[in-house]
C-alpha cells in the first residue's frame, strides 16, 4: 500500500464526516446526545463492527479491484 492511498483514505474519511456535519448538523447533535446515553459496551461493539466492515472493504479493494 502506498502513502498516496493512505492519504486518499484519510482524506475521504474527513470529507465524509465533515459533509455529514455540514448537511445535517441537528442529526449529528441528536446522535451525540444518543451516544451519551448508550452503555460503553454497546458503543465498543458498534466500533468493532464498523472496523470489521472497513477491514473487509479494504481487503476487497486491495485484492480484487
Amino acid at each position: 500500500m502506498t502513502l498516496k492511498l493512505i492519504l486518499i483514505g484519510i482524506g475521504m474519511w474527513f470529507f465524509i464526516e465533515g459533509a455529514i456535519y455540514a448537511v445535517a448538523p441537528e442529526f449529528m447533535r441528536r446522535m451525540a446526545a444518543f451516544l451519551t446515553r448508550m452503555p460503553g459496551r454497546e458503543i465498543a461493539l458498534a466500533g468493532i463492527g464498523s472496523a470489521a466492515i472497513g477491514a473487509i472493504l479494504i481487503v476487497i479493494a486491495v485484492r480484487w479491484l
